[in-house]
């Protein structure tokens, strides 16, 4: 979009009526049916012929086309204000088709540093068998990034980022990418399309992985990436078909029902992760807190609102294991955007695969630890990080 948009619109409020009701089904079901099928039949030749022509929207076979799941992409593709949006069977799916759709051999990819560890680890330990190189900047300095993109042909974002919830400015570095032919992209499976739309801001595709906020209830792994439709059509032919990770109708369908909570959930991670995070603040064993809500940083603007997700630095004199084995409500996970509340390291967490070590180049403190808040009562919450801190001082 090159014309200057105003971004006062309450996206939550939107989201509400948009998510609570779907397309008329058959006997005038409330609730998408589960196209339960591998393959779709014809009437006659010549509808056939049709379809495979592409006159016809009719699906022939769910490794391309479920209804179930094209509900699924069509609900996400408003909710960004994008023309299409394609589903997968993970996130991890969405973004590998998503690079390689747009990257060939021998070329170059600019990425933000912190960026989801999976993510870091398909640029480090898969992308050079192609000999495609990925530079790594800090995501907030906009001259360090316009510095490394001459000659890239993708700009990968995350705002916030991982583990340190580091911020950019979406609208500008979009911009600048756009002025050199250069394909943006951003993972926003921490703000959601209820909290961010990147693509109001000039984004060309907007991941997510489906498992965390937009499923909502942790019994799901999908992925989805939205944008133009010429952008799609060219992620359609160039890979999706043939890595073969499609979304299946039932995944789809709890994803439909996780998104009707959305616009209620979210808001509820959002207070009780700021009031977590403002007791961190002020606890004799917190050295720092990474929340974006306290960033100084122009990409701040783009955010209504913040999840339930952010990490704190402990000091020297808390045992970082045993604060972890203290916690009770919290469980040690390494997924987020559940009802239920994780907490992980970042030393376990980063350094899972070996010569991938993001912590040490990065420089993320060993004594980082995040937390998703979920949907618990927010007293009992800090409760248990108030106790476990007692039992971990050294």
């Amino acid at each position: 979009m090159n014309e200057r948009m105003t971004f006062d619109r309450d996206y939550l409020a939107e989201a509400q009526t948009l998510l609570a009701h779907d397309e008329r089904f058959p006997e005038g079901a409330v609730v998408p049916p589960i196209y339960q099928t591998s393959l779709f039949t014809f009437a006659d030749y010549s509808e056939m012929a049709d379809t495979f022509a592409g006159r016809s929207t009719q699906p022939i076979y769910s490794r391309g086309n479920n209804p179930t799941v094209m509900e699924f992409e069509a609900k996400v593709a408003a909710l960004e204000g994008a023309e299409a949006a394609r589903g997968f069977s993970s996130g991890m799916a969405a973004i590998s088709a998503t690079v390689l759709a747009f990257v060939g051999a021998g070329e170059r990819i600019v990425a933000v540093r912190n960026c989801y560890g999976d993510a870091y680890r398909l640029f480090e330990r898969f992308l050079p068998r192609m000999n495609i190189k990925v530079d790594y900047v800090d995501g907030s300095d906009i001259d360090a990034v316009a510095a490394a993109l001459p000659g890239a042909k993708l700009l990968y974002l995350e705002s916030p980022t991982s583990m340190m919830f580091e911020l950019q400015d979406i609208e500008t570095l979009a911009a600048l990418a756009r002025q050199q032919g250069i394909v943006t992209t951003i993972d926003n499976s921490y703000a959601t399309p209820v909290f961010q739309k990147p693509i109001l801001h000039g984004v060309d595709l907007v991941l997510h992985s489906a498992s965390k906020y937009l499923g909502g209830h942790s019994d799901t792994v999908a992925g989805i990436v939205a944008g133009s439709e010429d952008n799609i059509r060219r992620i359609n032919e160039q890979t999706y078909s043939y890595l073969g990770a499609k979304l299946s109708p039932f995944e789809a369908w709890l994803l439909l029902r996780g998104l009707r909570t959305l616009p209620l959930r979210l808001p509820q991670h959002m207070k009780s992760g700021l009031t977590i995070a403002e007791r961190l603040k002020c606890h004799a064993q917190v050295e720092r807190v990474n929340h974006p809500a306290w960033s100084n940083h122009p990409g701040k603007k783009t955010l209504a609102g913040y999840a339930g997700l952010f990490s704190f630095e402990a000091t020297e004199d808390t045992d970082i294991p045993a604060f972890v084995d203290a916690l009770k409500l919290f469980k040690i996970g390494v997924s987020w955007g559940g009802h239920e509340s994780l907490v992980v390291p970042a030393k376990a967490s980063l350094e899972q695969t070996p010569g991938t070590n993001s912590m040490a180049r990065f420089n993320v403190s060993p004594r980082t630890i995040r937390f998703n808040v979920g949907l618990e009562n927010v007293e009992d919450l800090w409760a248990d990080i108030a106790q476990a801190f007692e039992k971990s001082r050294k």
